[in-house]
């Protein structure tokens, strides 16, 4: 049984706190997925999941099985994108849950108009991406994501296990000291499904729309929102991970 069961959120707080100080600055994934599996109960945990990769889906799991798997489903993605989702719910032992806008595409287009995301990135991610996210995580207590501070100036101190003010949760970055290479190399040696764009110069993916290939020695996220000053879609920017 969890400790993490009958918990307030200031209870929720200080457990987060307590484990970012058990464990080391550069402690292995593993070693912090095992944290949180000691600590919250299966129904209490999901993984964010862009389905760039599934390795942080795949390490979770072997863990913590059956566990639910949170997909921003934005009416934008590439056709890559969605085909590792389904991959990933086919291949792995997790439940992929598809998190909507309240708006289709067709829907935001007549209320604000066409192609928002050309105009007002950040309410076209507010919309799609940050509100259906923040809705779908409070009926958890703990969730996973792949942010790695490798990614991005914003990122470099992104801690493994924190507290998500802004969702009044437990915020578990397994993957925060692996670099590109790592995540690769990894999804390689275990056959964890991956997205094909990968292969296709696009290390970070996001939306179709917003989504350009990168240039070797660029930002690896500098593809994302290219020539719009924006470089996060908003998820992880209180939290100084970005």
């Amino acid at each position: 049984m969890s400790t993490a069961t009958a918990m307030s959120l200031e209870q929720l707080k200080e457990l987060a706190e307590s484990g970012a100080e058990q464990l080391d600055w550069d402690a292995t994934a593993e070693q912090v997925i095992a944290w949180a599996a000691e600590n919250f109960d299966l129904r209490e945990v999901a993984v964010a999941c862009s389905m760039q990769d599934a390795v942080l889906p795949a390490m979770v799991a072997d863990q913590i099985p059956g566990v639910d798997v949170l997909f921003l489903e934005t009416g934008y993605h590439f056709a890559e994108t969605i085909a590792a989702r389904n991959e990933v719910e086919h291949s792995l032992d997790v439940n992929v849950v598809d998190v909507k806008p309240k708006l289709s595409v067709a829907e935001q287009d007549e209320q604000y108009g066409k192609d928002l995301f050309s105009r007002d990135p950040a309410a076209c991610c507010r919309m799609r991406k940050m509100e259906p996210l923040g809705e779908a995580l409070s009926g958890y207590k703990l969730w996973f994501t792949g942010v790695r501070r490798d990614e991005a100036p914003t990122r470099a101190s992104t801690p493994l296990i924190t507290w998500d003010e802004m969702h009044g949760l437990v915020k578990v970055n397994p993957l925060a000291t692996w670099s590109f290479d790592d995540l690769v190399g990894y999804a390689t040696d275990h056959s964890v499904p991956v997205n094909m764009l990968l292969q296709h110069g696009y290390p970070s993916i996001g939306c179709k729309p917003c989504t350009r290939p990168v240039a070797p020695g660029e930002d690896p996220r500098s593809g994302r929102w290219a020539g719009t000053g924006k470089v996060e879609c908003g998820i992880h920017t209180t939290d100084s991970t970005s």
